[in-house]
Protein backbone atom coordinates (compact mmCIF):
# COMPACT_ATOMS: atom_id res chain seq x y z
CA UNK A 1 0.00 0.00 0.00
CA UNK A 2 2.94 2.29 0.77
CA UNK A 3 4.44 1.91 -2.80
CA UNK A 4 1.03 2.27 -4.30
CA UNK A 5 -0.25 5.07 -2.11
CA UNK A 6 3.61 6.86 -3.33
CA UNK A 7 2.96 6.42 -6.75
CA UNK A 8 -0.78 7.65 -6.78
CA UNK A 9 0.56 10.66 -5.39
CA UNK A 10 3.27 11.34 -7.91
CA UNK A 11 0.29 10.45 -10.85
CA UNK A 12 -1.84 13.28 -9.26
CA UNK A 13 0.47 15.72 -9.01
CA UNK A 14 1.29 14.97 -12.99
CA UNK A 15 -2.13 15.21 -13.76
CA UNK A 16 -3.10 18.59 -11.78
CA UNK A 17 0.37 20.24 -13.08
CA UNK A 18 -0.76 19.34 -16.55
CA UNK A 19 -4.62 21.38 -16.07
CA UNK A 20 -2.77 23.83 -14.70
CA UNK A 21 -0.12 24.27 -17.50
CA UNK A 22 -3.55 24.02 -20.30
CA UNK A 23 -5.36 27.33 -18.00
CA UNK A 24 -2.21 29.21 -18.70
CA UNK A 25 -2.17 28.73 -22.12
CA UNK A 26 -5.22 29.42 -22.34
CA UNK A 27 -4.60 33.10 -21.19
CA UNK A 28 -1.30 33.06 -23.06
CA UNK A 29 1.25 32.07 -21.08
CA UNK A 30 3.66 29.96 -21.64
CA UNK A 31 4.47 29.71 -17.87
CA UNK A 32 6.13 25.68 -16.49
CA UNK A 33 6.28 23.89 -13.17
CA UNK A 34 9.36 24.42 -12.40
CA UNK A 35 10.34 21.11 -9.94
CA UNK A 36 13.48 20.72 -7.52
CA UNK A 37 14.38 17.35 -5.69
CA UNK A 38 15.40 17.27 -2.00
CA UNK A 39 16.22 14.55 0.10
CA UNK A 40 15.32 13.96 3.85
CA UNK A 41 18.50 13.26 5.69
CA UNK A 42 19.13 10.47 7.88
CA UNK A 43 20.47 10.63 11.44
CA UNK A 44 22.74 7.44 10.24
CA UNK A 45 24.24 10.32 7.49
CA UNK A 46 22.35 8.31 5.21
CA UNK A 47 18.80 9.57 3.18
CA UNK A 48 15.18 8.97 5.00
CA UNK A 49 13.41 9.66 1.48
CA UNK A 50 12.59 13.57 0.03
CA UNK A 51 10.48 14.72 -2.38
CA UNK A 52 10.44 16.92 -5.17
CA UNK A 53 8.82 20.60 -5.47
CA UNK A 54 7.03 22.06 -8.00
CA UNK A 55 6.08 25.51 -8.19
CA UNK A 56 4.80 27.67 -11.17
CA UNK A 57 4.26 31.70 -11.02
CA UNK A 58 1.86 32.55 -14.48
CA UNK A 59 -0.36 34.91 -15.44
CA UNK A 60 -3.28 32.94 -14.02
CA UNK A 61 -1.91 31.43 -10.85
CA UNK A 62 0.51 34.10 -9.36
CA UNK A 63 2.21 30.77 -7.34
CA UNK A 64 0.86 27.89 -7.25
CA UNK A 65 2.80 24.61 -5.90
CA UNK A 66 2.06 21.16 -6.31
CA UNK A 67 4.36 19.05 -3.73
CA UNK A 68 4.71 15.11 -3.44
CA UNK A 69 6.95 13.33 -0.65
CA UNK A 70 7.59 10.06 0.44
CA UNK A 71 9.52 10.02 3.62
CA UNK A 72 10.51 7.57 6.62
CA UNK A 73 12.61 7.63 9.96
CA UNK A 74 11.44 7.61 13.50
CA UNK A 75 9.91 10.26 15.66
CA UNK A 76 11.72 12.48 18.25
CA UNK A 77 10.49 11.29 21.40
CA UNK A 78 8.21 14.22 22.36
CA UNK A 79 6.60 14.35 19.17
CA UNK A 80 5.79 10.27 18.83
CA UNK A 81 3.69 10.73 22.07
CA UNK A 82 1.24 12.82 19.94
CA UNK A 83 0.86 10.60 16.53
CA UNK A 84 -1.13 7.13 16.83
CA UNK A 85 1.07 3.70 17.34
CA UNK A 86 4.54 5.72 17.60
CA UNK A 87 4.78 6.04 21.77
CA UNK A 88 6.40 2.71 21.76
CA UNK A 89 8.26 2.67 18.57
CA UNK A 90 8.50 5.66 16.65
CA UNK A 91 9.63 4.20 12.89
CA UNK A 92 7.19 6.23 10.81
CA UNK A 93 6.79 6.32 7.09
CA UNK A 94 4.76 9.49 5.71
CA UNK A 95 3.95 9.95 1.54
CA UNK A 96 1.51 12.48 0.47
CA UNK A 97 0.52 15.37 -1.94
CA UNK A 98 0.05 19.00 -1.27
CA UNK A 99 -1.49 21.41 -3.08
CA UNK A 100 -1.95 25.58 -3.11
CA UNK A 101 -2.65 27.98 -5.84
CA UNK A 102 -2.27 31.50 -4.81
CA UNK A 103 -3.84 33.15 -7.73
CA UNK A 104 -3.30 36.60 -10.04
CA UNK A 105 -6.99 37.77 -10.28
CA UNK A 106 -8.93 38.65 -6.72
CA UNK A 107 -11.50 37.05 -7.72
CA UNK A 108 -10.79 33.78 -8.52
CA UNK A 109 -10.58 32.12 -5.20
CA UNK A 110 -7.19 30.43 -3.38
CA UNK A 111 -7.56 26.30 -3.51
CA UNK A 112 -5.64 24.12 -1.08
CA UNK A 113 -5.74 20.28 -1.19
CA UNK A 114 -3.61 17.21 0.15
CA UNK A 115 -4.05 14.04 1.11
CA UNK A 116 -1.55 11.57 2.27
CA UNK A 117 -0.87 7.76 3.76
CA UNK A 118 1.17 7.55 7.10
CA UNK A 119 2.19 4.20 8.70
CA UNK A 120 3.19 3.72 11.97
CA UNK A 121 2.47 0.68 13.91
CA UNK A 122 -0.69 1.84 12.78
CA UNK A 123 -1.69 3.31 9.26
CA UNK A 124 -4.00 5.69 7.90
CA UNK A 125 -5.19 8.30 4.82
CA UNK A 126 -5.82 11.92 5.59
CA UNK A 127 -6.39 15.13 3.41
CA UNK A 128 -9.10 17.58 2.39
CA UNK A 129 -9.46 20.36 0.34
CA UNK A 130 -10.95 23.82 0.87
CA UNK A 131 -11.58 26.79 -0.92
CA UNK A 132 -10.63 30.55 0.17
CA UNK A 133 -12.42 33.59 -1.68
CA UNK A 134 -9.97 36.85 -1.58
CA UNK A 135 -13.46 38.79 -1.99
CA UNK A 136 -16.57 37.75 -0.75
CA UNK A 137 -17.50 34.48 -1.62
CA UNK A 138 -19.37 33.47 -4.90
CA UNK A 139 -22.49 31.35 -4.09
CA UNK A 140 -22.03 29.63 -7.37
CA UNK A 141 -18.53 28.67 -6.63
CA UNK A 142 -18.58 27.70 -3.12
CA UNK A 143 -22.00 25.31 -3.90
CA UNK A 144 -20.35 23.54 -6.85
CA UNK A 145 -17.03 23.40 -4.75
CA UNK A 146 -18.60 21.61 -2.25
CA UNK A 147 -21.12 19.78 -4.46
CA UNK A 148 -18.12 18.02 -5.84
CA UNK A 149 -16.48 16.81 -2.86
CA UNK A 150 -19.88 15.51 -1.48
CA UNK A 151 -20.30 14.03 -4.71
CA UNK A 152 -16.89 11.95 -3.71
CA UNK A 153 -17.60 11.47 -0.15
CA UNK A 154 -21.42 9.85 -0.82
CA UNK A 155 -19.60 7.30 -3.42
CA UNK A 156 -18.22 5.94 -0.02
CA UNK A 157 -20.13 6.92 3.27
CA UNK A 158 -23.17 9.03 3.81
CA UNK A 159 -22.01 10.35 6.61
CA UNK A 160 -18.54 11.64 5.39
CA UNK A 161 -19.75 14.55 4.01
CA UNK A 162 -21.63 16.25 6.85
CA UNK A 163 -18.68 14.58 9.02
CA UNK A 164 -15.52 16.19 7.00
CA UNK A 165 -17.24 19.29 6.01
CA UNK A 166 -17.66 19.80 10.21
CA UNK A 167 -13.75 18.92 10.50
CA UNK A 168 -13.11 21.58 8.08
CA UNK A 169 -14.88 24.17 9.17
CA UNK A 170 -13.62 23.86 12.06
CA UNK A 171 -10.31 22.90 11.75
CA UNK A 172 -9.47 26.07 9.25
CA UNK A 173 -10.55 28.24 11.67
CA UNK A 174 -8.57 31.46 13.46
CA UNK A 175 -9.43 31.44 16.78
CA UNK A 176 -7.15 34.70 17.54
CA UNK A 177 -9.59 36.34 14.76
CA UNK A 178 -12.53 34.89 15.27
CA UNK A 179 -13.15 34.02 11.88
CA UNK A 180 -12.72 31.28 9.36
CA UNK A 181 -10.33 31.29 6.76
CA UNK A 182 -12.80 30.79 3.77
CA UNK A 183 -15.88 28.72 1.99
CA UNK A 184 -14.24 25.64 4.07
CA UNK A 185 -14.90 21.66 2.16
CA UNK A 186 -14.17 18.55 4.14
CA UNK A 187 -10.87 17.68 6.20
CA UNK A 188 -10.02 14.18 7.27
CA UNK A 189 -7.39 12.76 9.20
CA UNK A 190 -6.69 9.32 11.10
CA UNK A 191 -9.14 7.65 8.13
CA UNK A 192 -8.90 3.99 9.32
CA UNK A 193 -12.32 1.89 8.33
CA UNK A 194 -10.73 -1.53 8.79
CA UNK A 195 -10.53 -1.72 4.54
CA UNK A 196 -7.22 -0.37 3.67
CA UNK A 197 -8.97 -0.27 -0.28
CA UNK A 198 -11.78 1.03 0.21
CA UNK A 199 -10.01 4.48 2.38
CA UNK A 200 -7.31 4.35 -0.28
CA UNK A 201 -10.11 4.71 -3.02
CA UNK A 202 -11.72 7.79 -1.25
CA UNK A 203 -8.34 9.59 -0.68
CA UNK A 204 -8.27 8.89 -4.44
CA UNK A 205 -11.33 9.99 -5.11
CA UNK A 206 -10.91 13.67 -2.92
CA UNK A 207 -7.83 14.25 -5.63
CA UNK A 208 -9.79 13.85 -8.85
CA UNK A 209 -13.02 15.75 -7.01
CA UNK A 210 -10.33 18.39 -6.83
CA UNK A 211 -8.74 17.93 -10.14
CA UNK A 212 -12.32 18.15 -11.72
CA UNK A 213 -13.86 21.13 -10.09
CA UNK A 214 -11.31 23.55 -9.35
CA UNK A 215 -9.78 24.49 -13.10
CA UNK A 216 -13.65 25.05 -13.65
CA UNK A 217 -14.09 27.67 -11.24
CA UNK A 218 -10.53 29.24 -12.28
CA UNK A 219 -11.91 29.28 -15.86
CA UNK A 220 -15.09 31.08 -14.68
CA UNK A 221 -13.00 34.06 -12.96
CA UNK A 222 -9.84 34.22 -14.22
CA UNK A 223 -10.73 36.74 -16.96
CA UNK A 224 -13.31 39.04 -14.70
CA UNK A 225 -11.70 43.27 -14.41
CA UNK A 226 -10.84 43.59 -10.40
CA UNK A 227 -9.94 47.11 -8.74
CA UNK A 228 -6.85 48.31 -6.91
CA UNK A 229 -9.19 47.77 -4.04
CA UNK A 230 -9.89 44.32 -4.68
CA UNK A 231 -6.35 43.98 -5.41
CA UNK A 232 -5.48 44.98 -1.41
CA UNK A 233 -8.39 42.95 -0.01
CA UNK A 234 -6.71 39.99 -1.42
CA UNK A 235 -3.35 41.25 0.11
CA UNK A 236 -5.16 41.15 3.43
CA UNK A 237 -7.36 37.76 3.17
CA UNK A 238 -3.95 36.08 2.22
CA UNK A 239 -2.09 37.66 5.39
CA UNK A 240 -4.97 34.98 7.03
CA UNK A 241 -3.28 32.34 5.17
CA UNK A 242 -0.15 32.45 6.24
CA UNK A 243 -1.30 32.98 10.05
CA UNK A 244 -3.06 29.76 10.09
CA UNK A 245 -0.21 27.99 8.02
CA UNK A 246 2.21 29.31 10.83
CA UNK A 247 0.34 29.48 14.18
CA UNK A 248 -2.12 25.97 13.35
CA UNK A 249 -1.79 23.99 10.53
CA UNK A 250 -0.44 20.60 11.00
CA UNK A 251 1.38 19.67 7.87
CA UNK A 252 3.42 22.09 8.71
CA UNK A 253 4.09 21.23 11.92
CA UNK A 254 4.22 17.23 10.89
CA UNK A 255 6.84 18.53 8.44
CA UNK A 256 9.01 20.63 10.48
CA UNK A 257 9.34 18.15 13.36
CA UNK A 258 9.85 15.35 10.70
CA UNK A 259 13.01 17.42 9.52
CA UNK A 260 11.23 18.10 6.37
CA UNK A 261 12.71 20.57 3.65
CA UNK A 262 11.73 24.24 4.97
CA UNK A 263 11.09 25.28 1.08
CA UNK A 264 8.97 22.12 0.41
CA UNK A 265 6.70 22.93 4.17
CA UNK A 266 6.12 26.62 3.26
CA UNK A 267 5.72 26.32 -0.55
CA UNK A 268 1.91 27.56 0.90
CA UNK A 269 2.66 30.76 1.78
CA UNK A 270 1.46 33.00 -0.68
CA UNK A 271 3.78 35.57 -2.90
CA UNK A 272 2.87 38.70 -1.55
CA UNK A 273 0.62 39.52 1.84
CA UNK A 274 -0.38 42.09 3.37
CA UNK A 275 -1.00 43.56 6.96
CA UNK A 276 -3.79 46.19 8.03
Amino acid sequence: MKERAAVWFEGLRDRLCVAFEAIEAEAGSSARFERKTWKRPADDGGEAGGGVIGVMRGKVFEKVGVNVSTVYGRFAPEFAKSIPGAGDDPAFWAGGISVVAHMANPHVPAAHMNTRHIVTTKSWFGGGADLTPMLAPVPEDTADFHAALKAACDRFDAAYYPRFKQWCDEYFFLPHRGEARGAGGIFFDGLDSGDKERDFAFTQAVGMAFLDIYPQIIRRRMAMAFTEADRLMQLERRGRYVEFNLLYDRGTQFGLKTGGNAEAILMSLPPLARWG
